[in-house]
């Protein structure tokens, strides 16, 4: 089972192929002559999949450090290896290179949990939200990307992209439930997903309430009965499913 968090940027550099903060940056790109490109179109694999990374990690890192008002190119570019003027040509500027770092986050192989049950797959999801925001360490990059969704629009449209593909990915969640009759046929996944994090976003980003894993166990608990009752179809009738 792969156990990398489904929150934005919490495991940087763990996914095979990205460059770690800290590590040696990669080649820097030459400048090309003509007008920009968009992010990633520029010798697809290779040196241009290196050079992003680099950037990502580095973007990464920044945000952790000092969050989305102290990021500047100048600091992505001393710690990518990767020359400003090059970011300002493919990204554009900070706007641009937080979108396509968050944009990269939701192109790695993150897949939600398969424990055989409804309830534990729940209870797996409100774990891996618990074990990135309960450290510090792994909970500063993704509550940068969020603090920095309130203050850039393009920020914002990348993290809610980020966050539909992981909803999308959950909908097998909720596939195997139907199929085992743990959940009523037409149950939204997204909704699903939504309610068995809320909780514990909640407390890590608003009440800035300590976190355990007690919370978690008890929302995977409460939603399952929920679904099971039928909550999170789209008339939300009770009855739920049987067996």
């Amino acid at each position: 089972m792969n156990t990398e968090s489904p929150t934005p940027g919490s495991r940087a550099g763990r996914r095979q192929g990205a460059a770690t903060p800290g590590s040696a940056p990669a080649p820097t790109d030459t400048p090309a002559p003509n007008a920009p490109q968009p992010p990633g179109t520029v010798r697809p694999g290779g040196r241009t999949a290196r050079t992003r990374a680099a950037v990502r990690d580095a973007v990464l890192t920044g945000l952790a450090e000092n969050g989305y008002p102290g990021l500047t190119v100048e600091y992505v570019a001393e710690h990518s290896g990767v020359h400003k003027t090059t970011l300002y040509r493919r990204w554009g500027g900070v706007e641009g290179l937080v979108a396509d770092a968050l944009d990269l986050a939701g192109e790695d192989s993150w897949i939600p949990p398969d424990t055989g049950s409804l309830e534990g797959d729940l209870r797996a999801l409100a774990r891996e939200v618990y074990d990135t925001f309960s450290d510090p360490a792994t909970a500063a990059a993704p509550s940068a990307f969020i603090a920095a969704a309130f203050q850039s629009e393009r920020a914002a449209d990348a993290l809610r992209g980020f966050y539909a593909e992981r909803f999308a990915r959950c909908a097998d969640v909720v596939r195997r439930a139907v199929e085992r009759g743990e959940a009523p046929a037409g149950t939204d996944a997204g909704a699903v997903v939504r309610a068995v994090s809320a909780p514990l976003f909640f407390r890590a980003l608003i009440t800035r309430e300590p976190l355990d894993e007690a919370l978690g166990d008890q929302t995977a608990a409460a939603v399952h009965a929920a679904v099971r009752a039928g909550a999170y179809t789209a008339s939300g009738t009770t009855g739920g499913a049987t067996g």
